[in-house]
């Protein structure tokens, strides 16, 4: 068990405030709702004495935070290979291969990316979902950062919630796109299918942006870049298949398999073999938590998706353009 110790006096110009609002003041390392658990819990007193969360301060009291984590994950480690591209004694970044799910759940009980964190750290079982602060769907590649202490967890919850995490991805789409763009369109549940998410109204869906770029044209698909401004699930699948381009390969969003018109055998053989959305999350930077420096991270190509659009290349190479897409 990891033991949290802090003392310290509240200030005076907290006088007239309540406790719990000045708790998180003090310790802004930790989420309010925790701190509040911990204030009902008593692992947080005043000059040595329970408190509820409500009370009124004076100024000058002494604070004591006294808390031992406990198992928040009971998923068993793992040894599963993990390809870390970052490792301090705060965070990890990591490289998710496709075909790796992130959380165990129905079907996935194990063989998970969070049964081979708890193999690699197992005290990433004290923290809320082992450490796993964002998620990949399981069949997108590419980058995420996971969090090895509470402080460091609080921290980026909170920098993704302002959107001060630069998440870039790369996708290729059905369709030739002419420009870029941003769609900004709520998404919520989809109300027929519990698999799937779907642009909804306003009242009904959450705020979702995903802004757009082109990177290469081919005869009747796109390489695009993505940036997300929120990150809603399944974001750039649902708002893309929403401006009729869906990503290539998604099986829930894709509408089946499409192959151009006079496609060189080559790219019938990869369309057909590509059985994954052409989803790769290849950039994230963001502001270390705990140093204050500067982070980038980048990851290369999975091969497969490299095959993809070198078929793609070499079939626009060879046939030029085509007016009908399909």
């Amino acid at each position: 068990m990891t033991l949290i110790r802090h003392e310290a006096v509240v200030p005076l110009a907290a006088a007239g405030r309540r406790f719990d609002q000045t708790l998180a003041e003090m310790f802004p390392d930790y989420s309010r709702s925790r701190l509040a658990g911990w204030i009902k819990a008593g692992a947080a007193t005043l000059d040595g004495a329970k408190a509820p969360p409500r009370q009124l301060l004076k100024g000058g009291e002494k604070v004591r935070l006294e808390v031992e984590l406990e198992v928040e994950v009971s998923s068993a480690p793992e040894a599963i290979a993990l390809d870390i591209v970052h490792e301090d004694e705060h965070l990890l970044v990591l490289n998710k291969p496709a075909g790796l799910v992130v959380h165990p759940g129905a079907g996935n009980p194990t063989g998970t990316m969070l049964n081979a964190l708890l193999h690699h750290d197992p005290a990433l079982a004290e923290l809320p979902r082992g450490g796993i602060v964002h998620r990949l769907d399981k069949d997108t590649s590419g980058l995420m950062v996971v969090a090895r202490t509470l402080a460091t967890h609080t921290a980026l919850v909170d920098m993704l919630s302002r959107h001060d995490v630069e998440r870039q991805y790369e996708a290729v789409v059905l369709g030739t796109l002419v420009a870029g763009g941003t769609v900004d369109a709520p998404i919520g549940r989809h109300l027929g299918d519990r698999l799937r998410q779907a642009v909804r109204d306003e009242e009904d869906g959450k705020r979702a942006v995903t802004h757009y770029r082109l990177r290469e044209r081919f005869r009747a698909h796109t390489l695009i870049q993505c940036n997300l401004e929120t990150g809603r699930t399944h974001q750039i699948r649902v708002h893309m298949a929403h401006i009729h381009h869906p990503l290539v390969g998604d099986p829930l969003y894709g509408g089946g398999l499409r192959l151009p018109k006079g496609a060189s055998d080559a790219l019938v053989v990869a369309l057909r073999g590509f059985r994954r959305q052409a989803l790769h999350a290849e950039r994230l930077a963001f502001v270390h938590p705990a140093t204050g420096e500067a982070l980038a991270f980048a990851a290369p190509r999975p091969a497969d998706f490299e095959a993809l659009i070198g078929a793609l290349r070499e079939d626009f190479a060879e046939r030029g353009p085509v007016d009908d897409d399909f």
